[in-house]
């Protein structure tokens, strides 16, 4: 059974990368080494772990990295923070 990363990278910049990959270790090498000379993190080293979970199912997995690329920078730090509580209450609009 092959398991599957969903994870996100803190990179120099303060931003965030959101990935899916099935070997998590080969990367983070990758993603540190710069070995793709035109991705978003090769010019944002070094990058951080800051997130990640683990599937079984392809398609979950897909799904999961489809929704935190969409969050706002806010709720990604209160995922990556544990703050799950925190997520439907982060980067509500407010009209004054």
């Amino acid at each position: 059974m092959i398991t599957y990363y969903v994870y996100i990278l803190e990179c120099a910049d303060n931003t965030f990368y959101t990935g899916i990959t099935s070997n998590l270790i080969q990367r983070l090498e990758s993603h540190q080494s710069g070995k793709y000379k035109d991705s978003y993190t090769s010019k944002r080293r070094p990058v951080t772990l800051a997130f990640y979970c683990e599937f079984t199912d392809l398609n979950m997995a897909i799904e999961t990295e489809k929704r935190i690329k969409k969050l706002s920078q806010g709720k990604k730090r209160a995922l990556i923070a544990g703050e799950y509580d925190e997520l439907p209450n982060l980067a509500k609009k407010k009209f004054s």
